[in-house]
């Protein structure tokens, strides 16, 4: 059964200890670990051996969304104490200057699609030109993002027709015009449902919606909602 869950991020900013805790006795068996910022990234890398994610069927650690080129190949080989993990990678493509230093990665670099504030992967069109520089990497859809840059979900069933072979996660929350994750409301969750028909059912699913500990499990029945023809862990 697919597995459904939270980003550490969307519910403790920067605090991936109290998400844990946040987490622990819910319906949640899915797990993305967020380090957005670079300052987050080190300490977190440093505390995953004390972390009890016995709970989760489904880990991923997603990369810092923006840091100075110049620190791009750090970066890089922290993020490569987790290949034998083999947890997928998720990465925003904007921060890539040096696609040889992100090949080595291979499908466990997962590249997110970008909201409109940003100058590329916003389209299947972009996102090919990527793939084609990241040959091997896989795909995280984001539909939040999809969404925002074209509310009638054509480009999202673009980027599931061309990119299918290569999906491995599904990013899920509302993202408003000024590019801030949200709960669902009722109009996402229409729109979602539209396009989850064409997703397969083994590709897990993580909410970056920000909501208390007692709005998980609320949240989670709203992504059933959204995406209706998926069976749930």
């Amino acid at each position: 059964m697919r597995t459904i869950g939270f980003s550490s991020g969307a519910l403790a900013y920067a605090d991936f200890r109290r998400a844990l805790d946040m987490l622990r006795g819910k319906s949640v068996r899915a797990l993305e670990l967020s380090a957005l910022r670079e300052c987050e990234l080190k300490p977190m890398l440093e505390g995953l051996e004390e972390l009890d994610l016995t709970q989760f069927n489904y880990i991923s650690i997603h990369a810092p969304s923006a840091f100075p080129e110049e620190h791009e190949r750090a970066v890089v080989d922290l993020l490569s104490t987790l290949i034998q993990r083999d947890w997928p990678i998720i990465l925003h493509p904007d921060v890539c200057h040096d696609f040889e230093l992100w090949r080595r990665f291979g499908p466990q670099l997962c590249v997110e699609n970008m909201d409109r504030r940003k100058s590329i992967g916003r389209t299947a069109s972009e996102l090919e030109k990527i793939f084609t520089q990241l040959p091997n990497a896989s795909f995280c859809l984001d539909f939040g993002h999809a969404r925002q840059v074209d509310s009638t979900m054509a480009e999202a069933h673009f980027m599931l027709k061309e990119f299918d072979y290569r999906l491995r996660q599904v990013h899920v929350s509302e993202v408003s015009s000024s590019s801030k994750h949200d709960t669902l409301s009722y109009a996402s969750i229409l729109a979602f449902s539209e396009v989850a028909p064409l997703l397969r059912q083994d590709v897990p699913v993580i909410l970056e919606t920000p909501v208390t500990e007692d709005r998980i499990e609320f949240e989670i029945q709203r992504a059933r909602e959204a995406l209706p023809t998926y069976a749930y862990a």
